[in-house]
């Protein structure tokens, strides 16, 4: 199968889960267009307590915030900072600083649709190789093929992730800009997280082992890496999203352990007044 000061907290939880837990190829896509951005920084909005107009979660402005860098201009600023926390072995490791902060609200966006192509995530992808066993009913994910993830899962579930949000919220102005660029001049990069979130915590966590099998493959050229190409035998899994998808490959405990910090992020996110 196809294939964190952790900056962005909330953003990068659900995007490196996507990273690491993608076990299916897909073909290399174009990256969206995007705008041509100013060279005049870009100032925190104006401190309110009223929305507005269509935003479902506005992001509250941190006490003495400061102007950002332009997007385009913010690689080596946002590095600092990630390398602050994680140190740079680790940023090294698990990271694609390039185009970060786009590659984050690409990903986000596209988890809730069929394909999260490759090319696009900010984290690398976890190494090792897919696994399956032989069941009576067939090929199925490996026993121990949740075992490869439980070292970035013990690490998702130790950020902090009030301190988290907290950064997220600061470095927010950024994202905005990003995701505007990607096509919505009028939405709310953090409605669309919030959205994201709420779709993958309603990920199905059916009991025992799922069943996987390799598509025929009608052409005289066999795939030298076949383990990239299993899919659901279930036509009612293989039909979700890349996101949820992504969730159930990761193993049933996985599954569970990072929906809940996923749903600690979605409360802050949201505030936790309309958790109550």
């Amino acid at each position: 199968m196809k294939r964190p000061w952790l900056v962005l907290a909330s953003v990068l939880v659900l995007i490196a889960i996507g990273a690491y837990f993608w076990l299916r190829q897909a073909p290399p896509q174009a990256l969206p267009p995007v705008a041509v951005v100013s060279p005049a920084p870009i100032a925190p909005p104006p401190a309110t307590t009223t929305p507005e107009p269509g935003v479902n979660f506005p992001v509250p402005v941190p006490p003495g915030m400061t102007k950002l860098p332009p997007i385009g201009q913010a690689g080596d600023f946002v590095k600092e900072r990630i390398t602050g926390l994680l140190g740079a072995k680790a940023v090294l490791m698990h990271l694609q600083m390039d185009n970060f902060v786009r590659r984050v609200v690409t990903t986000v966006d596209n988890l809730p649709r069929p394909l999260a192509p490759p090319s696009k995530w900010p984290v690398n992808p976890t190494p090792g190789r897919f696994s399956v066993d032989q069941g009576k009913q067939g090929s199925v994910i490996g026993a121990n093929n949740g075992a490869r993830y439980a070292p970035f899962v013990a690490l998702v579930e130790a950020v902090d992730a009030a301190r988290a949000v907290a950064l997220y919220q600061e470095l927010y102005p950024l994202f905005q800009n990003a995701y505007e660029n990607l096509g919505y001049p009028r939405k709310q990069f953090n409605d669309r997280l919030i959205a994201v979130i709420d779709h993958l915590l309603n990920t199905p966590e059916p009991a025992g082992a799922l069943t996987v099998e390799v598509p025929e493959i009608r052409s005289p050229m066999k795939p030298v890496r076949p383990w990239v190409l299993y899919q659901f035998s279930d036509p009612a899994l293989e039909s979700l999203s890349s996101g949820q998808k992504i969730l159930l490959r990761s193993g049933l405990d996985n599954e569970k352990r990072l929906k809940a910090k996923l749903a600690e992020y979605r409360r802050l996110l949201a505030g936790e007044k309309t958790r109550r």
